[in-house]
């Protein structure tokens, strides 16, 4: 069997994408072909505040990269035109800003890596419509915080209606005396 000579250029590429791949949990895979260079900036923009990077991927090196890291199951999604939206943190509001830009830019999406799954299109749709991990704990301190403010409203109620009957007991003898 021959040997193959790899370019030490490619083997370097191949190591720099992995190294930013690492340290991230979840990516968004786009296709981004009528995309302007004013476009792009702005979904850039939009994404980073968002919490991710959005750069574009030469295919066989991001396949060689994620086969690295034991994801060769994304390598449907880097066909085409290719850029990926890369997600330190939480990855629902980056689906959520992506999307929303796609309605109004030539960008498609193409698939999603979230914690080590891989979603299509649609189930990132669906993902990114899920409340965002702010939002849960939000939602679990008022229901937490439910039972402690509805018994303050009933004792409130209850101190209230005593001194009222309080109130009308001290008038009628007032009247009666």
């Amino acid at each position: 069997m021959a040997e193959v000579n790899v370019q030490q250029y490619k083997i370097d590429a191949v190591a720099e994408l992995k190294s930013g791949f690492e340290d991230t949990r979840s990516f968004i895979f786009a296709d981004y072909r009528g995309l302007t260079v004013d476009q792009i900036s702005e979904l850039r923009d939009a994404l980073r505040e968002a919490g991710a990077e959005f750069h574009v991927v030469k295919n066989n090196y991001a396949k060689i990269a994620f086969k690295q890291m034991d994801h060769e199951d994304v390598a449907p999604y880097l066909v085409g035109p290719t850029a990926v939206a890369y997600c330190s943190d939480e990855a629902g509001p980056v689906a959520k800003a992506m999307l929303k830009l796609a309605k109004t830019m030539p960008v498609e999406l193409k698939g999603g890596l979230f914690d080590g799954e891989v979603f299509d299109s649609g189930a990132v749709e669906v993902f990114s419509k899920l409340p965002t991990r702010l939002e849960l704990i939000q939602m679990l301190m008022s229901t937490m915080n439910a039972p402690a403010q509805n018994m303050v409203y009933v004792l409130n109620g209850v101190t209230t209606k005593l001194v009222r009957t309080l109130a009308a007991v001290q008038d009628k003898k007032a009247q009666e005396g």
